[in-house]
């Protein structure tokens, strides 16, 4: 029972308990990470409308193909940025929740993945010469070795 308590209780009534032994920094550092997840959750909230939008658009009115692989590219790459928002917010909740003190390392990590996994997503491999798709490889492999450090330090 002591665990679904836990999980009921909520950051603003964490947030009441301990601010009164919260130092002048981790106020401030509570404070803007409120703002930073507002901020985020408003981009959120537009951009799936903004997708909501454009999926209607491609597909209903302009009876364009969902396989069709500029389509693809746009409609995936957009979910892709909604993925890594939604990311970022989470590292950001986990400061509001008091269970960590700044944004963790492996979470900046995963979202530079998820961002370069956008990339390959919304790529046309027709224009991108051979170095830059190496150094793509190259970056997504050392951000992986990274993370896979991290995790296993944890």
């Amino acid at each position: 029972m002591k665990n679904i308590k836990d999980r009921t209780e909520s950051p603003k009534s964490d947030t009441k308990q301990y601010w009164s032994v919260m130092t002048f920094y981790e106020r401030f550092e509570h404070v803007i990470s409120l703002m930073l997840s507002v901020i985020i959750s408003i981009i959120v909230v537009f951009a799936l409308l903004q997708l909501s939008i454009e999926v209607f658009n491609l597909l209903l009115l302009d009876m364009l193909s969902p396989l069709d692989h500029k389509v693809f590219q746009l409609i995936f790459g957009m979910i892709m940025t909604l993925l890594i928002a939604m990311e970022f917010k989470h590292s950001i909740l986990k400061v509001l929740e008091r269970k960590s003190h700044i944004v963790q390392a492996r979470g900046v990590v995963m979202i530079a993945l998820l961002a370069l996994t956008r990339k390959i997503i919304i790529v046309d491999f027709s224009i991108i010469d051979a170095n830059k798709l190496f150094a793509l490889g190259f970056v997504i492999i050392s951000l992986a070795g990274v993370y896979y450090i991290l995790r296993k330090s944890a």
